[in-house]
């Protein structure tokens, strides 16, 4: 889909410097800058979903669990 959007100046020079760099077009630059976005706030969603399902539980490990855990990584590194 063809689109027109305005940016400031700046921006959009900084836009073509990477895209030569990366050897890209400028819809492909645009296009990977837009998706990488929209999964960024896809995942701050999914966070904030997991946050508030867990904010009124306890996080705290049981003491024989977190000592077994702390062997565990000390054996595995």
């Amino acid at each position: 889909m063809k689109t027109a959007v305005s940016i400031p100046d700046p921006l959009f020079e900084a836009a073509e410097q990477l895209a030569r760099r990366h050897k890209l077009s400028r819809s492909q630059l645009y296009a990977r800058a837009l998706e990488l976005m929209l999964n960024t706030e896809d995942d701050s969603d999914v966070t904030a979903q997991l946050d508030a399902v867990y904010e009124d539980r306890d996080s705290h490990l049981d003491e024989q669990f977190a000592t077994a855990q702390a062997i565990a990584v000390r054996e595995e590194w």
